[in-house]
């Protein structure tokens, strides 16, 4: 399963590793967000991309991430 990040801090810790990461910005009540939720995971668990580490933030218990990432709609992926 994919790990949410719940913080600014924690977000900052996570981007600042040796991997490339991959964030999934997302809400419950974003019906698009609930339609690629699967297959964002499923990505997350392909062998090819053992190199790269995979989260979500719900930009609604993360307003501080998204804010600093600039995000404006869901799903976004940066």
């Amino acid at each position: 399963m994919v790990e949410y990040i719940k913080s600014l801090d924690e977000f900052k810790s996570k981007i600042g590793g040796s991997k490339p990461v991959i964030i999934d910005f997302t809400a419950v009540w974003c019906p698009p967000c609930q339609m690629i939720g699967p297959i964002f995971e499923g990505l997350s668990k392909k062998e090819e991309f053992s190199g790269v580490e995979f989260y979500k933030v719900d930009v609604d218990e993360a307003q501080d991430v998204a804010k600093e990432c600039g995000i404006t709609a869901m799903p976004t992926f940066k």
